[in-house]
């Protein structure tokens, strides 16, 4: 039985449900577009406007308050439009979405404000983009948890890996004309030539609306990895990442640095107290790590570890952080749970050396030893090193060569993904990583 896309109405806009894909039915696709669009509503106008009007004594909104209210609303409605949109491919991909699409609309009713010359209350607009964007990223958080795919999976190429993912039920399809009516999409090698009868039935299923996902890229998603196999180019078909991005998001990191410092002294000048209280030595580490292209340059972090003066072992080693590492003092086990020793290279970044976000500077030893055993390693110097970044909220501390040969797969998506959206997504992550202290040694 052919897959019939949802069409619906809203506000005079045809929408076509492409996230039927969360549970399989049109039904459940209209259900879930009242949750997004009415809770949405709920979330993010109403419980502002009743804010302001308790604040103000229960008197009718002023026309800033009332224009701005408007306009988030108008951000809401044209942001569930384009998420649903814009959101094919479920995983990593989604929540980025979320960000790109209440980013744009959001964007558009500023900028129109602005050209209008409309006054408008700015917080109150802004705290309707945010409620919007915590209200979506509440319910993929939820609906990930509680609604499981039906994703159909042609068995011809290396398409094996996908049935180790647990959040997905895969359904192997053993013919062509399997019944594919209870399905939310299809998953299928499309680099590699089909027989000619699964050509024909790929193409109808994209025909009649069920979505058809390339087996990797729909991997790469549910994963947040991308496998060693080979360098893979990024959208625009490089290997490089996009260079104006890589310049603004520069510029960006520079400016808040710089911002951050002047409120960040004080407190730097308690926990280096408090570190030389807690054991002797200095209250900074300093150490060699090689960054952006390859380049060597001197982190700066906050001393976690006791200094062995008679230490005699070798520099690989001592270079390594293990498990529950005997080094790591008491202040230093709250200050690397908490993220707090990483503080310091803020510096780095006004230097121009790190960035707030990218893959994690190893240091110079550990490098070299991994260029020797990993191929491809010296490719995650094609950007900025960061403070935090996608492997670190995904995967946490490694050492060992297996377990970084799998924290590059997260490396690699990060430059495969370079963007703007993911390193805001990356940014929320790190939040939870620094409440929950997860990853750390």
């Amino acid at each position: 039985m052919a897959h019939k896309p949802l069409r619906q109405t809203l506000f005079g806009i045809e929408l076509v449900d492409v996230n039927t894909n969360m549970n399989g039915t049109s039904q459940a696709g209209l259900q879930r577009l009242r949750y997004q669009l009415g809770g949405g509503l709920l979330v993010a106008i109403a419980l502002p406007y009743m804010m302001v009007w308790l604040a103000q004594g229960q008197h009718p909104l002023s026309a800033y308050d009332t224009q701005a209210l408007a306009g988030g609303a108008f951000g809401l409605v044209f942001g569930v439009w384009l998420f649903r949109g814009l959101t094919s491919f479920p995983g990593v991909e989604a929540s980025s979405n979320i960000i790109s699409s209440f980013g744009m609309s959001f964007a558009l009713v500023a900028a129109t404000f602005l050209i209008g010359r409309y006054e408008y209350s700015r917080l109150l607009l802004l705290s309707t983009f945010i409620l919007s964007l915590l209200w979506f990223y509440l319910l993929m958080f939820v609906g990930q948890r509680r609604l499981r795919q039906r994703i159909g999976v042609i068995p011809i190429g290396p398409v094996a890996p996908l049935f180790a993912i647990d959040q997905i039920d895969w359904v192997e399809m053993s013919d062509a004309d399997d019944d594919v009516s209870s399905l939310n999409a299809i998953a299928v090698d499309l680099r590699r030539d089909l027989p000619n009868k699964w050509d024909r039935r790929v193409a109808d299923y994209a025909l009649s609306g069920l979505p058809v996902y390339h087996f990797k890229h729909l991997l790469e998603s549910l994963t947040g990895r991308v496998e060693l196999e080979h360098l893979s180019e990024n959208s625009f078909g490089t290997l490089g990442p996009s260079t104006a991005w890589l310049k603004i998001k520069e510029l960006i990191d520079r400016i808040i640095a710089a911002v951050a410092l002047v409120p960040l002294i004080p407190l730097f000048l308690i926990v280096a107290i408090l570190i030389r209280f807690d054991s002797k030595g200095p209250a900074f580490f300093r150490q060699e790590r090689v960054g952006y292209q390859g380049e060597t340059f001197t982190v700066i972090k906050f001393r976690t570890m006791r200094i062995d003066m008679n230490s005699n072992g070798a520099a690989l080693d001592e270079a390594m952080t293990q498990e529950n590492d005997p080094r790591i003092t008491k202040l230093g086990s709250f200050l690397r749970r908490s993220r707090i020793d990483e503080l310091p290279q803020v510096l780095n970044v006004l230097l121009g050396q790190m960035s707030w976000i990218g893959p994690r500077p190893e240091a110079a030893v550990l490098s070299a030893h991994y260029e020797k055993k990993i191929p491809f390693y010296r490719y995650r110097h094609i950007v900025l090193p960061g403070i935090s970044g996608w492997a670190q909220v995904s995967q946490g501390h490694v050492t060992d060569v297996d377990d970084v040969r799998e924290k590059l797969h997260y490396d690699f998506y990060y430059i495969k993904n370079f963007s703007p959206w993911l390193d805001l997504l990356i940014v929320a992550k790190t939040i939870r990583t620094m409440l929950t202290g997860y990853g750390s040694k």
